[in-house]
């Protein structure tokens, strides 16, 4: 006789939303800018975007191909001519070696290209390691992903750099992968190559994957970006994440790109296929017209940031809030703690008082409290101006 299957009469009540995502917090640069919105008096250094337009060559590029009907479905990989030129440019610029053919894959902005690879690569319950304060989308990313966030924290003692005897003793049988960004967001440290051959001689031996994210590589303002896939012996063992939305000022036309091992890029392929299919062609176009006729703008715009900082971290030390010298990207992060206010109260404070909006530091980790993101990718004279409401804000306390 055939098996009857019983049918239920009364179903357990379950949330809509799975778990993962409901107990997950929003992003905290988001939350905080939900106040921001609707108002126009407020003095911004809070979103990571750069205050210049694309370049017009760039624009015209995409333009030109959108009036020649150039609109359709690209491979899943991107067009090989578009990968053939990030290759060209990571070769000659930071003597990392890709084929574009397999080992390149062009993503809806890096976010897409962090979100493949972690659900790539992680099994349930496996471990990484992330280097914090941090870009917030890491961590979240990883718990969806299935994944166990692991804080590598470290400190403005510390020049915010990579402990790497901290590092080897988080490493567990659950490690599956580092997380590394660089210069950083939000304190603008850099790694240099001693310590990447350091990351190198932990994580090889191992066989612990170390993610990448280089999408600061430009805006390195002492001395040169060092990419950790030209490291000897990284390679094999290195994706790398990269894109053109802070170098080229190309933030709204999200296109990224991840460079790695042959298995890892087909598998997040695949998971690219089902969920995106392929990145904007009119992007693609933009993007190859970036490496190939762009560069000149790009380190122009460059030049001006290194201004910028500079006169941001002396504003901020004159002041009274401790600023180290990011050594790259366009973030300044001074120090609050001597005022004994959290960085979220102190941002909401500044922000009703003097109409300056800033990122509190606890939305970059937990090693982020005791401190605030003032992003310099704004005018001169808006840097002025927050500074010197920052200024009358700090005598008030």
């Amino acid at each position: 006789m055939a098996e009857v299957r019983k049918v239920a009469t009364r179903r357990e009540v379950r949330p809509r939303v799975a778990e993962k995502v409901r107990t997950l917090p929003p992003s905290g640069i988001r939350a905080f800018f939900e106040l921001v919105i609707g108002r126009d008096d407020v003095i911004s250094l809070g979103v990571g975007e750069p205050d210049f337009v694309t370049p017009w060559h760039i624009r015209e590029t995409a333009l030109y191909r959108i009036s020649q009907g150039d609109t359709t479905y690209t491979s899943n990989s991107g067009l090989l001519s578009t990968r053939a030129a990030i290759a060209r440019y990571l070769h000659e610029r930071f003597k990392a070696t890709f084929d574009p053919e397999d080992e390149m894959l062009l993503t809806v902005g890096v976010s897409e290209g962090l979100d493949l690879v972690l659900r790539a690569i992680l099994e349930p319950g496996d471990e990484v390691i992330i280097w914090q304060p941090s870009y917030v989308a890491y961590a979240p990313l990883v718990t969806l992903a299935g994944g166990v966030p692991v804080a590598l924290n470290t400190s403005i003692e510390a020049g915010f750099g990579l402990d790497l005897n901290a590092l080897e003793n988080l490493i567990t049988d659950r490690t599956r992968a580092v997380f590394i960004n660089y210069p950083s967001n939000p304190t603008g440290a850099t790694l240099r190559r001693e310590d990447l051959e350091g990351l190198v001689r932990i994580c090889v031996p191992r066989q612990i994957l170390m993610i990448s994210d280089e999408v600061y590589a430009e805006l390195t303002h002492d001395g040169d970006h060092v990419s950790l896939a030209a490291i000897p012996g990284a390679a094999e063992w290195t994706v790398l994440l990269s894109g053109f939305s802070k170098a080229f000022a190309m933030t709204g036309w999200r296109l990224g790109y991840a460079a790695g091992p042959r298995e890892v890029i087909a598998a997040m392929t695949k998971i690219h296929q089902y969920s995106i299919m392929c990145a904007p062609i009119m992007a693609q176009r933009a993007g190859e017209a970036a490496l190939t006729e762009g560069l000149d703008d790009m380190r122009e715009m460059c030049a001006i940031y290194r201004q910028r900082r500079n006169m941001i971290v002396k504003g901020l030390n004159e002041i009274g809030l401790p600023c180290h010298r990011p050594a790259g990207a366009f973030y300044a992060f001074p120090s609050i703690r001597h005022t004994g206010l959290d960085s979220e109260t102190f941002c909401r404070k500044l922000l009703e008082e003097e109409s300056v909006a800033i990122v509190p530091g606890n939305a970059f980790g937990e090693a982020g409290e005791g401190y605030v993101r003032m992003a310099y990718a704004a005018s001169f004279q808006t840097i002025e101006r927050a500074l010197a409401g920052l200024e009358r804000f700090l005598k008030r306390l």
